[in-house]
């Protein structure tokens, strides 16, 4: 009952000492990037590992733990044993993540007593015992690795070990004097003659192999300490550690403590981690995954780009485009006007979307307009008249002939102006008059009946003549200016007639105020 009482004791001492600690938050720490806190023998490692030749960082090297630890002992043996003192001092370090080994030297101060009103065994005294126990306790750490979290703040461990226990009993005489007991057979004992008695046979110190087994817990408070608790048996071959073996059980005694601890983390933090069971060897895994900062240093992307057009093949619509060709963002060759002919192959680069579709070279089929017919139609004859004055079989007298085939110029409505089409007709018509010296041209109106229409008729007959003056060389004399009031024709057509006529080759304008007026 004692036992469990000081167990609860410290339990509730070590929850009030963690409720004034500030609150620790796991961490994540970054120990295979640092060369530094890598020992000489796993450089090699390392340095494969950082030039990932290596898939697996080097283990760092990590802190020595110095333990501090008090609390009660109470011997499990024949008597009614009381509540006791023990105190160790351990020096922990670690194999693995999860493994580590821990030397100890421990101290108990032991008692019982006798009831004799359920022992009448004379033999049985009221006893202390002093025993030092020194060992080697392997440990298993059950927090340190997790896929949840970084770094622990608790070390839930389980412990396992050896040792050797020394005891030197005193006991009550008949007198109620203590005095030294010595041990008198051999019961699992490695020693007993730790001093003399009796020629040496026996001494008062005996000294008896022991098996450890235990488990604790610590909260790290910084880097360097942490707190914990502990409880431990250690389990002997011996039965007189009280000084007594009851006929009536064969069990061996025990020595069950319960400590609270304090540990220090003893090495240089600059070449040093803390010990290996306070970090979680996922945290390479998980920063890797979620931060690839280490395999992204090997990553090398190559996206494959045939025709090297700039845009990589898994999103090339047109993987095979010839060198040079400019293309969309999906790989395309341009096609300006969206004739079907990528523009690479286009001769025309901006057909209309009414000479849809265009063939093969992207050409529109664009359809004439009436009057483009017509001047092509008359620009065909007036080439042939040409030809034929050329090559000579067409000849036209020097008393003066009627020349045939003259074109009609057309004019967009309200407009004197002569545009491209009517200038290359005439062109061919003073070819005509060159060819023919003598030859005489109508140029012929068809006004409607009023002064606007009048004056529009005679602006246009008086451009044409001008351009063939003007521009061609013409004597003015060879023309006939004249318009007939009737409107018999196209009002916005004027005609060219051969004639054989004298006539003006201008007359007064019928309505000048008008000029120019549509």
């Amino acid at each position: 009952m004692a036992t469990k009482k000081y167990t609860l004791l410290f339990a509730v001492a070590f929850l009030l000492l963690q409720t004034v600690v500030t609150a620790q938050t796991s961490d994540v720490t970054t120990t295979w990037k640092d060369s530094s806190k890598v020992s000489s023998k796993n450089k090699a490692q390392f340095s494969e590992f950082s030039r990932n030749a290596y898939i697996y960082p080097a283990k760092p090297k990590d802190m020595w733990e110095i333990g501090l630890g008090l609390g009660t002992a109470i011997l499990s043996g024949d008597l009614s044993n009381n509540i006791g003192f023990t105190a160790n001092i351990t020096a922990r370090k670690s194999l693995s993540h999860v493994f580590s080994l821990r030397p100890y030297l421990s101290y108990y101060s032991l008692n019982g007593t006798v009831n004799r009103t359920t022992n009448s065994d004379p033999n049985a005294r009221d006893y202390k015992t002093t025993s030092w126990s020194l060992g080697l306790d392997a440990i298993a750490s059950l927090s340190t690795i997790s896929n949840y979290r970084g770094n622990p703040k608790f070390n839930f461990y389980l412990l396992f070990g050896a040792g050797v226990l020394t005891a030197n009993i005193n006991k009550k005489d008949a007198a109620g004097n203590y005095q030294q007991y010595y041990q008198t057979n051999s019961y699992g004992q490695i020693l007993t003659s730790l001093g003399d008695k009796n020629g040496g046979l026996y001494g008062p110190t005996v000294v008896v192999p022991c098996v450890n087994l235990g488990g604790g817990i610590a909260y790290k408070l910084n880097d360097r300490i942490n707190i914990g608790l502990e409880a431990r048996n250690s389990l002997t071959n011996y039965d007189y550690f009280d000084g007594f073996a009851s006929i009536y059980s064969n069990a061996f005694d025990a020595i069950w403590q319960s400590t609270a601890r304090i540990n220090y983390n003893l090495g240089n933090k600059s070449k040093r981690v803390e010990p290996l069971w306070w970090i979680n060897p996922n945290n390479y895994v998980y920063s890797e995954l979620n931060t690839p900062d280490h395999l992204k240093n090997k990553l090398k992307v190559k996206l494959d780009d045939a025709d090297a057009d700039g845009i990589t093949d898994q999103f090339d619509l047109q993987p095979n485009t010839p060198a040079g060709v400019a293309v969309d963002a999906r790989g395309r060759a341009l096609d300006t006007d969206g004739d079907g002919v990528p523009d690479y192959k286009d001769k025309e680069l901006l057909t209309r979307s009414e000479c849809f579709p265009a063939n093969a070279d992207g050409v529109g089929t664009c359809p004439e307009s009436a009057c483009c017919k017509e001047s092509k139609s008359e620009i065909i004859k007036l080439q042939q008249t040409v030809d034929s004055f050329r090559n000579g079989t067409l000849k036209v007298g020097n008393s003066g002939s009627v020349l045939p085939n003259l074109p009609s110029i057309q004019f967009k409505s309200g407009d004197a102006k002569l545009n491209r089409d009517n200038q290359r007709l005439l062109d061919a018509v003073a070819e005509q008059l060159k060819n023919n010296p003598n030859a005489k041209i109508k140029v012929l109106g068809h006004p409607e009946a009023n002064k606007t229409s009048q004056q529009k008729a005679y602006d246009r007959v008086e451009s044409i003549i001008k351009y063939l003056v003007d521009k061609k060389g013409i004597s003015e004399n060879r023309f006939i200016f004249a318009y007939d009031a009737g409107g018999s024709g196209d009002a916005n057509t004027i005609d060219l007639q051969g004639t054989t006529e004298d006539g003006p080759n201008t007359v007064p304008a019928p309505a000048p105020h008008l000029k120019g007026n549509k």
